[in-house]
């Protein structure tokens, strides 16, 4: 695992950790669950969230609870819940109707997760231009640490690291293709 360093400004704000992760069909594993590298991947988002819960003392996790990746992330937060108690999950809505053009399947994994989660952060009630950018602004202010599944190509993953740097985040980067892990907590 990688070493990360506990950076708390005021011991009365929580550890937390954001995901951020591509647009899902734009990494090899889409959204096959059953595919090998998909499991894989969710082994090593599971092994992260343990480790940045036990070693570094994470207690609030951030998700966007989009299709994939957000979901998945979501999920693990929520089972690991039953042998880490303390430890919540919100999930951050960009939008009222975001999943209004997912399938019915989608759409009930995706209430489901909202239902269980312990917080639910609504931005705003219409989808504009710029809402998935404030989305990714809110969660990246809201946390210590950001988790990032990257396939090291611009876009949704690459602009939540330049805002997480900006801001000076801890960054743990998960490569799509290698799922090797990686810290970056460069201040720029």
């Amino acid at each position: 695992m990688p070493k990360i360093t506990m950076i708390i400004k005021d011991s009365n704000i929580r550890t937390a950790c954001c995901f951020a992760e591509p647009h899902t069909p734009s990494i090899p594993i889409g959204f096959d669950e059953k595919n090998a590298d998909c499991l894989r991947l969710k082994q090593v988002l599971k092994e992260q969230a343990v480790y940045l819960i036990e070693a570094v003392g994470v207690t609030h996790f951030i998700s966007g609870v989009d299709l994939g990746v957000g979901q998945f992330v979501a999920e693990i937060v929520l089972d690991l819940k039953r042998d880490y108690p303390e430890t919540t999950l919100e999930c951050v809505i960009p939008y009222e109707d975001q999943a209004a053009n997912w399938t019915i399947a989608q759409r009930d994994r995706y209430f489901s997760i909202v239902e269980r989660s312990d917080k639910e952060t609504l931005l705003q009630r219409h989808c504009s231009k710029d809402c998935i950018r404030k989305k990714k602004e809110y969660m990246v202010k809201q946390s210590n640490y950001v988790l990032v599944v990257w396939s090291g190509k611009p876009g949704g993953a690459g602009k939540i690291l330049s805002i997480a740097r900006t801001l000076g985040k801890i960054l743990i980067l998960i490569s799509t293709n290698t799922f090797e892990v990686r810290t970056d907590s460069n201040k720029h």
